[in-house]
């Protein structure tokens, strides 16, 4: 293979850093106004989600230290050079079972909201499934091809959203953020934790690291890439309870939609800017899935050469798909969410950095 073939099959800092801005700004952003309102009860929410972020970034930075040790391998391989091939084996599956569960909270996401918001009259399970295929269809080709498609709807994501909040500056009221630094630290805790579950994807630094021009970068591309969804959280928390108030956002499903469809686009030219908002927000959501998806292909495929990843994509899509339709309503499925996350963090956070603090006592290296 030429250095110039390698080259474009290889990603950027930047690049990277679009990735796990990409992955991080999902559904979360949808609905993590709603449970921050109800965890401060006040404006003050904002100072949560900057602790949580700083905390996101730090951890984020560990698990970049972690793959940058071992450049061009994959998490089953340094895994087993750290901490034995059965236990990276155990490892390895268990963050497979987290991101397959995350694929399915996912699509299942998109079922519900598209059903609310878009197609009132079409079964969630056949929107899910519809969306899931698509899915498919783009985990099966080319993963640097995949990820490129971040470089192209993030900023479109990135402008729609700053549209919306243009045009809800008029609709703010200084009443319902008053009285400022009004939360007292408990509450500020409290609201800490709940946002911070809206700042899961940038784990993706541990299997997407090999595939970085300059793998070493890794820690500086979390860090752009967290950056964005912490500005992006506080001005839209602003926004919210600006427009809604604390009391009124604790009672919205989807605070951020609900304060799209608050936007009047002065002439009449877009009467249901919600609409727009979400068939845009779709491209995230779907980038998200997909490289969900690919990284547990890829972690399948690390341990098992020689099957082709179509055949893992064709066996983990039914499970996928069945695991997506477990939650029963909204509360399941909320529930279903903070297990999910609460999973990861023991798999994909506390492992990792367990594996970081043995190989730095053992003085173990990847070569480049």
């Amino acid at each position: 293979m030429s250095a110039q073939t390698l080259a474009e099959k290889m990603i950027s800092k930047t690049h990277m850093g679009i990735n796990i801005a990409s992955v991080t700004i999902g559904v979360g952003i949808l609905t993590f106004p709603r449970s921050l309102a109800k965890a401060t009860g006040a404006f003050d929410g904002w100072i949560s989600v900057v602790i949580s972020g700083l905390c996101a970034c730090l951890i984020g930075w560990l698990l970049a230290k972690l793959a940058t040790r071992f450049p061009r391998q994959s998490f089953f391989e340094y895994s087993s050079i750290i901490a034995s091939k059965p236990i990276a084996y155990i490892l390895t599956f268990l963050v497979c079972i987290y991101t397959m569960l995350f694929v399915s909270f996912e699509i299942r996401a998109i079922g519900n909201i598209a059903k609310q918001y878009l197609f009132y009259n079409t079964p969630v399970e056949m929107i899910t499934l519809s969306f899931l295929l698509i899915v498919q269809y783009s985990v099966v080709g080319s993963r640097i091809a995949m990820l490129r498609l971040n470089l192209l709807f993030l900023p479109v994501v990135l402008v729609v959203m700053f549209v919306v909040l243009l045009f809800t500056t008029q609709l703010l009221e200084i009443e319902n953020i008053r009285p400022f630094f009004s939360s007292d630290w408990r509450s500020l805790l409290e609201g800490t934790r709940v946002v911070g579950l809206s700042y899961s994807g940038f784990e993706i630094i541990l299997f997407y690291t090999m595939l970085m021009k300059k793998p070493q970068e890794g820690a500086k591309a979390v860090t752009l890439g967290l950056s964005i969804p912490i500005l992006l959280y506080m001005t839209i928390y602003m926004f919210a309870i600006g427009v809604f108030s604390a009391e009124v956002a604790t009672n919205l499903t989807y605070p951020t939609i609900e304060l799209a469809k608050e936007v009047e686009i002065p002439g009449g030219f877009f009467e249901r800017v919600e609409s727009i908002f979400f068939t845009i927000w779709i491209m995230t959501i779907f980038n998200t899935c997909a490289m969900w998806l690919d990284i547990t292909v890829l972690n399948l495929s690390s341990m098992f050469h020689k099957v082709h990843k179509t055949i893992w994509v064709l066996i983990l899509s039914p499970m996928i798909y069945f695991l997506a339709m477990l939650p029963q309503n909204l509360v399941d499925f909320f529930a279903f969410a903070d297990s999910i996350t609460y999973f990861g963090m023991i798999v994909v956070y506390l492992c990792p950095i367990l594996l970081l603090l043995i190989a730095v006592i053992r003085g173990v290296k990847g070569h480049e």
